[in-house]
């Protein structure tokens, strides 16, 4: 059963412009209902920085990249926004992007939830246009896996982030039952190409819709059940850089290089294209690879099956 009868959600929020903001009930909570807001955590003049920012990397100010779909010559910033739904590893060529890997609050509230060493392996910008597709539910940690359970994805509003323009949705507790649920493709016209998780023992009436303002932090647990709708409205944005983290305790078996040695053990595997974020690195001896590149991901509008047959 989900955790929300039980849980008191005003402990779901958190002021990050208040010292020592994040108590130990804030993390009992995000430890039992698998997320919680930090608000005010990022300022209004670095909201600004990062809302330019994803502009000029759209444009292709900071060069091209995989899926670029450039040059945008004589056309608008907004005809050029709606042209990319997200782009990955944006930190790779953003200075901008890469400074919001550790915002303090972030690490505040990391560090809490986490442990004192943590590493990150990904960003994601997403620009969400107007029309624009969500995407179903899934776990993150289905895509990436850590050999503790610890991915955590630290989710920034660029733009106050509401039900009308596509906003997070979460099964609070739907993270404790340890479990990745299977996944298939859908032909929702609601959601992107990315597959849509199944045989889960909860209902969409168990979720709870997470409007923030921009400046927000959203974290939640890598198993928790979560998902976005379309931006249903007219004209504008939800815009958001999403980061994952995990304790740089544990072994990362995540992408390519790590399965190209078929002499390693499995339980060895270790990915190393990561960023300390705080405390100290257990396996610095192993150096760090530049090996992830930025791209886009295809909108897939239309679903699965409907962006296939395109």
């Amino acid at each position: 059963m989900p955790a929300t009868a039980t849980l008191d959600l005003s402990l779901s929020r958190v002021d990050a412009s208040q010292p020592g903001f994040m108590t130990p009930g804030h993390a009992q909570f995000y430890r039992n209902a698998g997320f919680i807001i930090a608000e005010n955590a990022v300022t209004p003049e670095q909201i600004e920085s990062l809302q330019r920012d994803a502009t000029a990397i759209c444009r292709g100010g900071h060069g091209v990249y995989e899926g670029w779909v450039g040059p945008h010559d004589g056309q608008t910033d907004a005809d050029v926004l709606r042209q990319y739904l997200c782009i990955h590893f944006p930190h790779k060529i953003s200075t901008i992007m890469h400074d919001a890997l550790a915002y303090p609050a972030m690490v505040e509230v990391l560090t809490r939830i986490i442990g004192p060493n943590v590493k990150c392996m990904q960003s994601m910008l997403f620009i969400k246009a107007a029309g624009k597709p969500g995407q179903a539910w899934h776990q993150d940690e289905y895509y990436i896996p850590t050999r503790d359970r610890s991915l955590t994805g630290g989710w920034i509003a660029l733009d106050d982030a509401t039900v009308d323009n596509g906003c997070l949705w979460v099964i609070p507790g739907s993270h404790r039952h340890g479990v990745l649920w299977p996944q298939h493709q859908h032909d929702d016209a609601r959601f992107d190409c990315a597959g849509e998780a199944c045989s889960y023992p909860y209902a969409d009436d168990d979720a709870i819709s997470v409007e923030v303002p921009a400046g927000s932090i959203v974290f939640f647990n890598g198993y928790l059940l979560h998902r976005s709708l379309p931006n249903t409205r007219a004209a504008g944005y939800r815009r958001c850089l999403v980061n994952h983290y995990m304790s740089a305790e544990s072994l990362l078996p995540w992408r390519r290089p790590a399965l190209e040695d078929t002499k390693q053990l499995m339980g060895t595997l270790d990915y190393r294209d990561i960023v300390m974020v705080a405390g100290h690195d257990p396996h610095a001896y192993k150096g760090v690879t530049d090996f992830a590149k930025p791209h886009v991901r295809p909108s897939g509008e239309g679903g699965c099956q409907g962006w296939q047959k395109k």
